[in-house]
Protein backbone atom coordinates (compact mmCIF):
# COMPACT_ATOMS: atom_id res chain seq x y z
CA UNK A 1 0.00 0.00 0.00
CA UNK A 2 1.62 3.29 -1.05
CA UNK A 3 2.09 5.66 2.31
CA UNK A 4 0.58 8.94 1.88
CA UNK A 5 1.48 12.73 3.20
CA UNK A 6 -2.37 13.97 4.44
CA UNK A 7 -2.51 17.17 5.90
CA UNK A 8 -5.99 17.40 8.15
CA UNK A 9 -7.99 20.35 9.53
CA UNK A 10 -10.23 20.09 12.05
CA UNK A 11 -8.03 16.69 13.12
CA UNK A 12 -9.25 17.39 16.82
CA UNK A 13 -12.77 17.43 16.18
CA UNK A 14 -15.06 14.05 16.18
CA UNK A 15 -14.49 12.99 12.80
CA UNK A 16 -11.00 14.54 12.17
CA UNK A 17 -10.01 12.65 15.36
CA UNK A 18 -10.82 9.74 14.44
CA UNK A 19 -9.74 10.24 10.43
CA UNK A 20 -6.54 10.86 11.63
CA UNK A 21 -6.05 7.40 14.25
CA UNK A 22 -7.29 5.55 11.21
CA UNK A 23 -4.66 7.24 8.80
CA UNK A 24 -1.83 6.89 10.90
CA UNK A 25 -2.65 3.39 11.88
CA UNK A 26 -2.10 2.81 8.83
CA UNK A 27 1.50 4.03 8.34
CA UNK A 28 0.31 7.09 6.52
CA UNK A 29 2.45 10.50 7.62
CA UNK A 30 -0.34 12.95 8.99
CA UNK A 31 0.00 16.58 9.12
CA UNK A 32 -2.24 18.54 11.71
CA UNK A 33 -3.51 22.40 11.17
CA UNK A 34 -3.11 23.89 14.60
CA UNK A 35 -4.19 27.38 15.51
CA UNK A 36 -0.90 28.27 17.01
CA UNK A 37 2.76 27.83 16.40
CA UNK A 38 3.55 24.56 14.28
CA UNK A 39 6.15 21.75 16.50
CA UNK A 40 7.52 20.26 14.21
CA UNK A 41 7.20 19.20 10.34
CA UNK A 42 4.11 16.88 11.55
CA UNK A 43 2.22 20.50 11.79
CA UNK A 44 1.25 23.49 10.04
CA UNK A 45 0.25 26.45 11.35
CA UNK A 46 -3.07 28.71 10.00
CA UNK A 47 -5.75 31.09 11.38
CA UNK A 48 -9.08 30.23 9.43
CA UNK A 49 -10.22 33.96 10.36
CA UNK A 50 -7.68 35.46 9.54
CA UNK A 51 -7.22 33.39 6.41
CA UNK A 52 -3.94 32.59 6.97
CA UNK A 53 -2.09 29.27 6.09
CA UNK A 54 1.48 28.30 6.43
CA UNK A 55 1.70 27.23 2.35
CA UNK A 56 5.20 25.92 3.01
CA UNK A 57 3.90 23.01 5.54
CA UNK A 58 1.25 21.70 3.05
CA UNK A 59 4.36 21.22 0.29
CA UNK A 60 5.01 16.94 -0.27
CA UNK A 61 0.93 16.62 0.83
CA UNK A 62 -0.59 14.18 -1.53
CA UNK A 63 -4.17 14.48 0.33
CA UNK A 64 -5.30 18.47 1.92
CA UNK A 65 -8.68 17.25 4.04
CA UNK A 66 -10.55 19.91 5.24
CA UNK A 67 -13.08 18.85 8.01
CA UNK A 68 -12.28 22.12 10.36
CA UNK A 69 -15.70 24.11 11.30
CA UNK A 70 -17.60 25.64 14.74
CA UNK A 71 -20.03 23.68 15.77
CA UNK A 72 -23.41 23.45 14.40
CA UNK A 73 -25.31 22.11 17.66
CA UNK A 74 -22.55 23.85 20.49
CA UNK A 75 -25.13 27.51 20.71
CA UNK A 76 -28.21 28.52 19.85
CA UNK A 77 -28.36 30.17 16.67
CA UNK A 78 -27.94 33.91 17.48
CA UNK A 79 -26.27 36.39 14.42
CA UNK A 80 -23.57 36.39 16.08
CA UNK A 81 -23.20 32.28 16.27
CA UNK A 82 -24.27 31.92 12.94
CA UNK A 83 -21.38 34.24 11.73
CA UNK A 84 -18.98 32.09 13.72
CA UNK A 85 -20.45 28.82 11.87
CA UNK A 86 -20.10 30.62 8.53
CA UNK A 87 -16.70 32.22 8.89
CA UNK A 88 -15.06 29.45 10.08
CA UNK A 89 -16.35 27.24 7.48
CA UNK A 90 -16.37 29.63 4.40
CA UNK A 91 -13.09 31.42 5.48
CA UNK A 92 -11.10 28.42 6.44
CA UNK A 93 -11.71 27.07 3.44
CA UNK A 94 -11.45 29.43 1.08
CA UNK A 95 -7.47 29.67 2.77
CA UNK A 96 -6.56 26.33 2.58
CA UNK A 97 -7.90 26.14 -1.23
CA UNK A 98 -6.23 28.83 -2.31
CA UNK A 99 -2.73 27.71 -0.25
CA UNK A 100 -3.36 24.00 -2.09
CA UNK A 101 -3.74 26.25 -5.65
CA UNK A 102 -0.54 28.26 -5.00
CA UNK A 103 1.77 25.47 -4.18
CA UNK A 104 3.65 24.24 -7.30
CA UNK A 105 3.15 20.78 -6.83
CA UNK A 106 -0.73 20.72 -5.37
CA UNK A 107 -1.67 17.79 -3.65
CA UNK A 108 -3.81 14.97 -5.86
CA UNK A 109 -6.66 15.57 -3.65
CA UNK A 110 -8.83 18.66 -1.30
CA UNK A 111 -11.39 17.12 0.19
CA UNK A 112 -13.82 19.48 1.73
CA UNK A 113 -16.37 19.28 4.04
CA UNK A 114 -19.98 19.95 3.86
CA UNK A 115 -23.21 18.66 5.39
CA UNK A 116 -26.50 17.52 4.15
CA UNK A 117 -28.29 20.77 5.68
CA UNK A 118 -27.05 21.26 1.97
CA UNK A 119 -30.67 20.42 0.86
CA UNK A 120 -32.85 21.63 3.38
CA UNK A 121 -36.28 20.38 4.26
CA UNK A 122 -37.03 17.24 2.45
CA UNK A 123 -40.08 15.60 3.83
CA UNK A 124 -40.33 12.70 2.89
CA UNK A 125 -38.62 12.89 -0.76
CA UNK A 126 -35.77 11.01 -0.98
CA UNK A 127 -33.14 13.60 -2.32
CA UNK A 128 -29.53 12.73 -3.62
CA UNK A 129 -26.65 14.73 -4.86
CA UNK A 130 -28.36 15.71 -8.06
CA UNK A 131 -30.70 17.78 -6.11
CA UNK A 132 -30.61 21.62 -5.59
CA UNK A 133 -29.64 23.36 -2.63
CA UNK A 134 -32.66 24.19 -0.22
CA UNK A 135 -33.87 27.50 1.95
CA UNK A 136 -33.00 28.15 5.52
CA UNK A 137 -29.44 28.94 7.56
CA UNK A 138 -28.54 26.02 7.14
CA UNK A 139 -28.48 25.29 3.30
CA UNK A 140 -27.11 28.58 2.59
CA UNK A 141 -24.43 28.29 4.64
CA UNK A 142 -23.37 24.80 2.97
CA UNK A 143 -23.51 26.79 -0.56
CA UNK A 144 -21.35 29.04 0.25
CA UNK A 145 -18.82 26.90 1.90
CA UNK A 146 -18.34 24.54 -0.62
CA UNK A 147 -18.16 27.62 -3.50
CA UNK A 148 -15.28 28.80 -1.20
CA UNK A 149 -13.22 25.83 -2.57
CA UNK A 150 -13.46 27.51 -5.91
CA UNK A 151 -9.75 28.26 -5.52
CA UNK A 152 -8.58 24.53 -5.50
CA UNK A 153 -11.29 23.40 -8.60
CA UNK A 154 -9.84 26.62 -11.18
CA UNK A 155 -6.29 24.81 -10.33
CA UNK A 156 -7.48 21.84 -11.57
CA UNK A 157 -6.78 20.26 -7.88
CA UNK A 158 -9.17 17.33 -7.92
CA UNK A 159 -12.39 18.91 -5.17
CA UNK A 160 -14.57 16.61 -3.12
CA UNK A 161 -17.33 17.18 -1.04
CA UNK A 162 -18.36 14.85 1.84
CA UNK A 163 -22.04 16.35 2.95
CA UNK A 164 -21.95 14.38 5.97
CA UNK A 165 -25.38 13.25 7.65
CA UNK A 166 -25.96 12.73 11.66
CA UNK A 167 -22.48 10.81 12.56
CA UNK A 168 -23.45 8.40 14.72
CA UNK A 169 -20.71 8.02 17.74
CA UNK A 170 -20.57 8.34 21.52
CA UNK A 171 -17.65 11.04 21.86
CA UNK A 172 -19.07 14.15 20.27
CA UNK A 173 -22.03 15.04 17.34
CA UNK A 174 -26.26 14.46 18.46
CA UNK A 175 -25.48 11.51 19.18
CA UNK A 176 -22.75 12.18 22.09
CA UNK A 177 -26.04 13.71 23.42
CA UNK A 178 -28.67 11.83 22.72
CA UNK A 179 -26.73 8.45 24.22
CA UNK A 180 -26.46 9.88 28.34
CA UNK A 181 -30.20 10.59 27.78
CA UNK A 182 -31.22 7.52 26.73
CA UNK A 183 -29.02 5.05 29.03
CA UNK A 184 -30.62 7.42 31.90
CA UNK A 185 -34.40 6.22 30.42
CA UNK A 186 -35.22 9.84 29.61
CA UNK A 187 -35.07 9.56 25.99
CA UNK A 188 -37.72 9.70 23.91
CA UNK A 189 -39.00 10.82 20.07
CA UNK A 190 -38.40 14.83 18.91
CA UNK A 191 -41.82 16.29 18.12
CA UNK A 192 -43.99 13.85 16.21
CA UNK A 193 -41.23 11.80 15.29
CA UNK A 194 -42.17 11.71 11.89
CA UNK A 195 -39.33 13.71 10.61
CA UNK A 196 -36.24 11.41 8.60
CA UNK A 197 -32.58 11.23 10.25
CA UNK A 198 -29.85 10.86 7.65
CA UNK A 199 -27.15 8.97 9.57
CA UNK A 200 -23.62 7.39 9.32
CA UNK A 201 -21.83 5.15 11.77
CA UNK A 202 -18.17 7.00 12.28
CA UNK A 203 -16.60 3.67 11.04
CA UNK A 204 -18.17 4.39 7.68
CA UNK A 205 -18.34 8.13 7.70
CA UNK A 206 -13.95 7.39 8.31
CA UNK A 207 -13.74 4.61 5.42
CA UNK A 208 -15.56 6.65 2.41
CA UNK A 209 -13.35 9.80 3.08
CA UNK A 210 -10.60 7.19 2.97
CA UNK A 211 -12.62 6.10 -0.09
CA UNK A 212 -12.72 9.32 -1.68
CA UNK A 213 -9.15 10.17 -1.16
CA UNK A 214 -8.06 7.22 -3.10
CA UNK A 215 -10.28 7.30 -5.76
CA UNK A 216 -8.69 9.36 -8.23
CA UNK A 217 -11.89 9.39 -10.62
CA UNK A 218 -14.10 10.69 -7.62
CA UNK A 219 -14.52 14.22 -7.72
CA UNK A 220 -17.77 16.76 -6.89
CA UNK A 221 -20.17 16.01 -3.77
CA UNK A 222 -20.94 12.96 -2.26
CA UNK A 223 -23.71 12.40 0.62
CA UNK A 224 -21.90 10.35 3.96
CA UNK A 225 -25.38 8.85 4.68
CA UNK A 226 -26.55 5.61 5.10
CA UNK A 227 -28.57 3.92 1.88
CA UNK A 228 -31.96 3.73 4.06
CA UNK A 229 -32.47 7.14 6.51
CA UNK A 230 -35.10 6.56 9.00
CA UNK A 231 -37.70 8.62 10.63
CA UNK A 232 -36.92 9.89 14.15
CA UNK A 233 -39.75 7.46 15.57
CA UNK A 234 -37.51 4.64 14.48
CA UNK A 235 -34.43 5.55 15.56
CA UNK A 236 -35.72 6.17 19.12
CA UNK A 237 -37.28 2.47 19.15
CA UNK A 238 -33.82 1.28 18.00
CA UNK A 239 -31.99 3.18 20.91
CA UNK A 240 -34.57 1.73 23.25
CA UNK A 241 -33.95 -1.52 22.03
CA UNK A 242 -30.23 -1.47 22.03
CA UNK A 243 -29.67 0.85 25.37
CA UNK A 244 -32.55 -1.97 26.85
CA UNK A 245 -34.09 1.56 28.26
CA UNK A 246 -37.72 2.67 27.83
CA UNK A 247 -38.65 5.56 25.90
CA UNK A 248 -41.13 7.38 27.08
CA UNK A 249 -40.08 11.28 27.38
CA UNK A 250 -40.92 12.58 23.70
CA UNK A 251 -39.69 16.30 23.41
CA UNK A 252 -42.62 18.66 22.21
CA UNK A 253 -42.11 20.52 19.03
CA UNK A 254 -43.07 24.04 20.96
CA UNK A 255 -40.51 22.54 23.49
CA UNK A 256 -37.77 21.84 21.81
CA UNK A 257 -38.35 25.91 19.83
CA UNK A 258 -38.31 27.80 22.48
CA UNK A 259 -35.47 26.24 24.01
CA UNK A 260 -33.24 25.73 20.68
CA UNK A 261 -34.53 28.75 18.71
CA UNK A 262 -33.70 28.55 15.17
CA UNK A 263 -31.60 25.40 15.85
CA UNK A 264 -35.31 23.71 16.59
CA UNK A 265 -35.70 23.47 12.66
CA UNK A 266 -32.76 21.05 12.22
CA UNK A 267 -34.36 18.92 14.99
CA UNK A 268 -37.69 18.47 13.86
CA UNK A 269 -36.52 19.00 10.10
CA UNK A 270 -36.63 16.21 8.00
CA UNK A 271 -34.01 15.03 5.70
CA UNK A 272 -34.32 12.05 3.86
CA UNK A 273 -31.08 11.91 1.95
CA UNK A 274 -29.51 8.71 -0.42
CA UNK A 275 -25.67 8.49 -1.29
CA UNK A 276 -26.25 7.66 -4.51
CA UNK A 277 -22.92 8.63 -5.92
CA UNK A 278 -20.74 7.13 -2.91
CA UNK A 279 -23.00 3.72 -3.98
CA UNK A 280 -22.30 3.77 -7.23
CA UNK A 281 -18.18 4.36 -6.50
CA UNK A 282 -18.36 0.85 -5.23
CA UNK A 283 -18.49 1.52 -1.58
CA UNK A 284 -19.73 -0.77 0.94
CA UNK A 285 -21.12 0.22 4.01
CA UNK A 286 -19.78 -1.95 7.37
CA UNK A 287 -23.07 -0.49 9.51
CA UNK A 288 -25.66 -0.11 7.08
CA UNK A 289 -28.82 -0.07 9.83
CA UNK A 290 -29.53 1.44 12.49
CA UNK A 291 -28.79 -1.13 15.00
CA UNK A 292 -25.55 -2.25 14.02
CA UNK A 293 -24.34 1.69 13.93
CA UNK A 294 -25.57 1.98 17.26
CA UNK A 295 -23.91 -1.00 18.31
CA UNK A 296 -20.39 -0.17 16.96
CA UNK A 297 -20.58 3.26 18.48
CA UNK A 298 -20.71 1.74 22.15
CA UNK A 299 -17.99 -0.83 21.07
CA UNK A 300 -15.93 2.08 20.18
Amino acid sequence: MERLRIAVAGASGLIGSALVRSLAADGHQVVRLVRRAAHGASEVCWDPERQYVDTAGLAGCDAVVNLAGAGVGDHRWTDAYKKTLRDSRVLGTAALAEAVAALPEPPRVFVSGSAIGYYGETGDRAVDEQAPPGDGFLSSLCVAWEEAAAAAQEADVRTVFVRTGLVVARGGGAWGRLFPLFKAGLGGRMGDGSQYWSFISLHDEVAAIRHLIDDEHLSGPFNLTVPRPLTNREITAAMGRVLHRPTPFPAPARALRLMLGEMAGDVLGSARVLPTRLLESGFRFAFPGIEDSLRAALRA
